[in-house]
C-alpha cells in the first residue's frame, strides 16, 4: 500500500504544474492533500485518476486552507472536521475510516503571521490532541499532512537561527514529542535514519535550490501501521508547490 501526503499550495496551481500527471504514474493507494484553497466547484476534474474518489472539505472563507483526500480504497466512512468549531471552519481535518484503521490528511495551523495566528496554532493543538488520542485508543491511525512543526535540529537547516520561530519552538517540538512518546511514531524517520531530509522551503531567496529547508510534513502511524512501513521517501525531481511530497509504502 502506497501513501503520498503533499501540501498543494492551492490545488489548481498544483495542477498546472502537472501534479495529476504524476500521481497518475505514481498509483498509489490513498493520496492526502493539504492546503487545497478551492471550493468544491472550483477543484480540477481528475479524469487522469479515474480511479480514485475525492473527498474534499473546504474552508468557509474562500481560497483559505482546505485538505482532501483521493483513495483507491473504498472506505467505511468520511468524517468532516474534529468537533471544533473554530477550526472545522478552516478546513483543516478530514478523516476517512476504514475497518481497522483510519487515515486522516490534517492541515495545522502556521503561526508565522502573528502572534495571534501563533495563539491559535497552540489553541488547535490543545483540542486536536485528546481527539487524536481518543481516535487512536479504538483503532490505528495514519496522522498525514502539514503539521507546520520542525520536530529536532535535523529537520531544518537553519535551526540556530530558527529557535524563536514558529514551527520550531519549544512548545511546538515539545508537542511533538509528547505525541511520540504516546504511541505515534514518526515512521519516514525511522526508515531514514538521522540524515538531512526536507519537505518545504521558503520562496524567499534560493533556499530550494540551496537546500534550505525544513521538515514540516508528515505521517505519524501508530503501532501496528508503523510496523507495516518499508520505505520512506521525499520526491523531489519536480515541484508542484513549495512543499515536496512524502511518500510510504505498508506492507498489504
Amino acid at each position: 500500500m502506497k501513501v503520498i501526503t503533499l501540501n498543494v499550495n492551492g490545488i489548481r496551481s498544483a495542477t498546472q504544474k502537472g501534479l495529476l500527471e504524476w500521481l497518475a504514474t505514481e498509483n498509489a493507494d490513498l493520496i492526502l492533500l493539504q492546503e487545497v484553497r478551492a471550493l468544491e466547484h472550483q477543484l480540477p476534474a481528475l479524469t487522469l485518476l479515474p480511479d480514485y474518489k475525492a473527498h474534499w472539505f473546504a474552508a468557509s472563507k474562500p481560497g483559505y486552507s482546505g485538505v482532501g483526500i483521493l483513495s483507491k480504497l473504498e472506505p467505511k466512512a468520511i468524517h468532516m472536521g474534529f468537533g471544533s468549531e473554530e477550526f472545522d471552519a478552516e478546513g483543516r481535518v478530514l478523516r476517512i475510516e476504514f475497518d481497522t484503521w483510519s487515515a486522516i490528511s490534517a492541515y495545522f495551523p502556521s503561526g508565522s503571521s502573528s502572534l495571534e495566528r501563533q495563539e491559535a496554532k497552540y489553541r488547535f493543538l490543545n483540542v486536536f490532541t485528546p481527539w487524536l488520542h481518543n481516535l487512536a485508543a479504538s483503532t490505528d491511525v495514519l496522522l498525514a499532512g502539514d503539521l507546520n512543526i520542525a520536530h529536532q535540529k535535523i529537520d531544518l537547516k537553519n535551526w540556530r537561527s530558527n529557535l524563536e520561530s514558529s514551527g520550531f519552538l519549544p512548545e511546538e517540538r515539545a508537542w511533538m514529542t509528547t505525541l511520540l512518546e504516546q504511541g505515534f511514531h514518526d515512521v519516514f524517520r525511522q526508515l531514514v535514519g538521522e540524515t538531512e531530509h526536507f519537505s518545504w522551503w521558503s520562496n524567499r531567496g534560493r533556499a530550494r535550490e540551496n537546500n534550505v529547508g525544513w521538515r514540516i510534513d508528515y505521517q505519524l502511524c501508530t503501532k501496528n501501521l508503523a510496523a507495516r512501513a518499508k520505505s520512506a521517501r521525499i520526491y523531489r525531481e519536480k515541484f508542484f508547490s513549495d512543499h515536496a511530497p512524502v511518500i510510504l509504502e505498508f506492507e498489504a
